[in-house]
């Protein structure tokens, strides 16, 4: 696994147990993306803050480096709908938060969630990004 982002400090967030490598750059860059190995991928999640420049990182991964799945995180529920029925595979945020809060109200407490997905965050990450912002 192999993770890219423009900001180095955003490494911090990956956690100990994180086993991939990092690389510091665009994820538009095709150089920075070929440092990381991104022909070799069977799948990229695009999952910038901005929803063009995620789509925009998708398509080029699967036009100019032949991966076969690539996924944008959108925002924009309208928007993640119609790239999905072009083809492109999304998610988004947006919807997912809006599905969890619809169930928080009728049910008064948020579902249970499979693997290690949290609603409430992880602490031990929490503790340790508070404590990186204090050196």
């Amino acid at each position: 696994m192999a993770v890219v982002d423009i900001e180095r400090a955003a490494f911090n967030r990956l956690g100990p147990n994180f086993q991939g490598s990092t690389y510091q750059g665009s994820g538009l860059d095709q150089e920075v993306l070929d440092r990381a190995g991104v022909s070799n991928a069977d799948i990229v999640y695009a999952m910038t803050g901005g929803d063009n420049r995620n789509l925009m990182i998708a398509q080029l991964v699967k036009i100019q480096f032949d991966v076969q799945r690539a996924v944008a995180r959108l925002h924009d529920p309208v928007r993640a709908e119609k790239y999905h029925e072009l083809g492109l595979e999304t998610i988004c945020s947006t919807t997912v938060i809006c599905g969890l809060l619809e169930y928080h109200a009728a049910n008064g407490k948020f579902p249970e969630l499979p693997l290690n997905l949290a609603i409430h965050g992880d602490h031990s990450m929490l503790q340790k990004v508070k404590s990186q912002e204090g050196n």
